[in-house]
Parts: structure tokens; C-alpha cells; sequence
């Protein structure tokens, strides 16, 4: 008993402190035994596990999102479903308080990983190997609650821009669509255009062609008619000729008949004053 209380006192002038479990540990470590009295099979706590489940779900979800066989325009559809109006008003203030409380839980626990990493003991580890272990252990999940509140806030912000590019990729899907149908109407009409260009070019030189060989078939006959006017002509040169002949023979008979008339009423007169005589 002596020896014992003998060593008490000295390890107490040393600055070693007697703790439950513990045994005598340095005093200055009396400020994270708290921390370290906790059981290497304890269970996380409550914050924590929410915050795991959340980053579970969010991988699950990421991956369904980036299925092959899960074409955009169903998302679309999906995401367009009336149960979502119900959330429309309040969604950009949960996506943007579980940013920020995730971003608690990350500064959390980086405060936590700095601070466990600079409490490491050196030589008093040697008398206390379990004070290493707990310390350690302390370490190890504090960087596991780093890791997973970061990876859910990283995971928050890249689901919500996957769900963006969805939408986009979808949106860009149909205008992609209805453009092409539109293109391919165009490229209809515009063939149609071109055949109707290639019927009226073929028309019009058919029409050209006609309107030639009818302007020569006018032509002959132009000149089958000037030819005929000129014969017609000719014709009516040579009746107006026999016809002044026949007015130069008439007058001249008609003088020739009023010269022998004139005669014959002389004769005439010479024959009656001969029988006047006569009968005297």
C-alpha cells in the first residue's frame, strides 16, 4: 500500500493525472480525454448517418440519371410530371440550405481533422499505448465525416447539373427533331420547286420552239402572200391595160359610129334634095 501511494504521489509531482480507464495520462491531455473516452465499437452518430444515407442515395440516384438505356426525352417527361409543381416553389431553397449545411458539416470536420492531427502525444504514447489508439481512431473519423460531407455536397451540386443538361439535352433533342423535319419539308418543297423550275424551263423552250417554227411558217406564208399581192397586182396592171384598151377601142368606135352617122344623115339629106328636084 506504502509503494502504491508512493507512486501516486510521484506520478501526481510529475504532472500525470490518474483517469478511469485510463490509468495516470499526462494532464495536458485532460482537455481531449473527453473526446477519447468513447469505445472503438461506437456507432456514428446521428448527423453523420444522415449524412452517409444522403450520400448513398445520391450515388444511387447519379447512377439511374446516367443509365444508356434511359433516353433524355423520358427524363423530360418524368421530370414534367404534376406530382413535381408541388416542390417547383420550394426548391431552390432546400438545394441551397442543404449546401449550406452541408458546408457546415464540412468545415465540422475539418476543424476536427486539424485538430486531431495536432494533439498527437510523442513520448507519453509509450506508457499509454491506448491513448495513441483512441487518438488515432478519433483521426480516422474525423477525415471519414470530411470525406463524406464533401463528397454529398459535391454530389449535391453535380446531380442538379446533370439534371440541367437532361433537360437541356432533351429540349435540344426535339428542337433537333422538329428542325429536321423542317428541313426535310424544305428539301421536299424545294425539290418540288426545282422539278416545277425544270417543267416551266422545259415549257418555255417548247414554246420557244413552237412560237419559231411558227413565226417561219408565218413567214412563208407573209411571203406567200406578198408573192400572191404581187400576182394580184401584175393581174390588176394588165385588166386596167386591156381595160384603157377597151376604153381607147370603145371611144374609137364611138367616133367612127358618129363619123359614118354624120354621113348617113349627109347621104341622107343629099338623096332627099335629089328627089325634090326631080318631082319639080
Amino acid at each position: 500500500m506504502n509503494s502504491c501511494c508512493a507512486g501516486q504521489l510521484l506520478c501526481r509531482a510529475g504532472g500525470w493525472v490518474q483517469r478511469r480507464g485510463w490509468g495516470y495520462v499526462p494532464s495536458w491531455s485532460s482537455s481531449i480525454l473527453p473526446y477519447l473516452s468513447v469505445d472503438s465499437q461506437h456507432k456514428m452518430t446521428l448527423q453523420w448517418t444522415v449524412v452517409a444515407i444522403f450520400l448513398y442515395v445520391e450515388i444511387a440516384v447519379i447512377l439511374i440519371l446516367c443509365l444508356p438505356f434511359i433516353s433524355a426525352k423520358r427524363w423530360r417527361s418524368l421530370f414534367n410530371l404534376s406530382i413535381w409543381n408541388w416542390f417547383t416553389p420550394y426548391w431552390n431553397r432546400g438545394f441551397f440550405t442543404m449546401i449550406l449545411i452541408l458546408i457546415i458539416l464540412f468545415c465540422d470536420a475539418l476543424r476536427e481533422v486539424r485538430k486531431y492531427s495536432n494533439a498527437e502525444p510523442m513520448g507519453e504514447a509509450k506508457l499509454n499505448p491506448n491513448l495513441f489508439d483512441h487518438l488515432h481512431m478519433k483521426l480516422f473519423r474525423a477525415q471519414r465525416n470530411l470525406y463524406i460531407s464533401g463528397f454529398s455536397l459535391f454530389l449535391w451540386l453535380v446531380m442538379r447539373r446533370v439534371v440541367t443538361l437532361i433537360n437541356h439535352v432533351a429540349v435540344a433533342t426535339v428542337t433537333g427533331t422538329s428542325l429536321q423535319i423542317q428541313a426535310e419539308s424544305a428539301n421536299q418543297a424545294a425539290k418540288k420547286y426545282q422539278e416545277d423550275n425544270l417543267l416551266l424551263k422545259q415549257a418555255l423552250l417548247d414554246e420557244e420552239k413552237n412560237t419559231t417554227a411558227g413565226k417561219r411558217l408565218l413567214r412563208k406564208e407573209a411571203e406567200k402572200l406578198m408573192e400572191e399581192l404581187k400576182t394580184a397586182e401584175d393581174a390588176v396592171r394588165k385588166s386596167n391595160a386591156e381595160v384603157e384598151a377597151m376604153k381607147r377601142q370603145a371611144n374609137g368606135l364611138t367616133k367612127e359610129y358618129d363619123r359614118l352617122l354624120t354621113k348617113h344623115n349627109e347621104l341622107q339629106n343629099l338623096q332627099a334634095g335629089a328627089g325634090d328636084k326631080k318631082e319639080q
